[in-house]
């Protein structure tokens, strides 16, 4: 990560909470770079609100739809704390902070990232008040599109604003579904041990939801053959190759991957 003009604190925070993407993010070149870094920070604050296990749903409601606003306009550090005011205390450092992670993000892609931003806590905000009951395959599609996406789509449009790459919408949409139905698949008993949720449609065994996981990664695989720079094909390369290993380990009986394989992933996807 160049340090240069961004910030030590958001670099920290990164690694802290990101082993996927902190390394894939490194690859990119410098404007590309900050904007992915503190988009990643700015989804995550919001995600840190959503996944809460304090915060009652119609709060949660009712503080991501007040931070879904904020975000149609220049960003207010004084509203911002207002609105988390009732939370504060319970909110982790990456959440409270939201506001330097938009000003580390590079002046000319910042708009990108708060109309991102701004879909993504309305998205959760809907889905926190309906307690996550997910009943049909489009509910499916309707959660996974909020949560990861409409990332796959920004970044399409930063690839294309920054570089000149140009991707196809519905691809990069697969490309974040996929990424999500594997943490799903991954996360299944946890989500529902801890927090009492389950993100598997009504009558779905994990076989539909491995199916839903490969048909949205082949959509990924294809996303990948349109990215002809080297740098934006490299970020995309590991999180997706580590989706898919994921994917594997759990279909051959295993919970997920281990730390000898992530690191064999990250240096494969360097060396071709």
């Amino acid at each position: 990560m160049n340090e240069n003009s961004f910030p030590k604190d958001a670099i920290r925070l990164l690694k802290e909470t990101s082993r996927t993407f902190y390394i894939p993010i490194t690859f990119l070149q410098k404007e590309l770079k900050h904007t992915v870094a503190s988009a990643y920070l700015v989804f995550r604050a919001i995600d840190e609100i959503e996944d809460h296990e304090e915060i009652e749903n119609d709060l949660k409601h009712t503080i991501l739809m007040q931070v879904s606003e904020l975000f149609k306009h220049p960003f207010n550090e004084k509203t911002y704390l207002h609105i988390l005011e009732p939370v504060k205390d319970a909110i982790p450092e990456v959440t409270l902070r939201l506001g330097d992670w938009i000003q580390a993000c590079p002046k000319n892609t910042r708009q990108f990232v708060m109309n991102a931003a701004s879909e993504m806590a309305f998205g959760m905000a809907k889905w926190a008040k309906a307690n996550w009951k997910i009943r049909t395959r489009e509910d499916l599609d309707d959660y996974t599109y909020y949560v990861a996406g409409l990332v796959g789509v920004m970044l399409s449009d930063l690839w294309e604003f920054c570089a000149g790459v140009k991707t196809d919408r519905d691809l990069a949409i697969g490309y974040g579904r996929g990424l999500q139905a594997v943490n799903i698949l991954r996360n299944e008993k946890e989500d529902l041990d801890e927090r009492g949720v389950s993100f598997v449609p009504d009558n779905w065994t994990r076989a539909e939801l491995f199916e839903y996981a490969d048909e949205n990664l082949a959509k990924a695989d294809d996303y990948m053959k349109s990215l002809n720079k080297q740098s934006i094909l490299l970020f995309c390369r590991l999180p997706l190759a580590l989706a898919h290993k994921t994917l594997k380990a759990m279909k051959d009986g295993r919970e997920k991957i281990t730390r000898a394989e992530v690191e064999q992933t990250v240096n494969e996807i360097q060396v071709d």
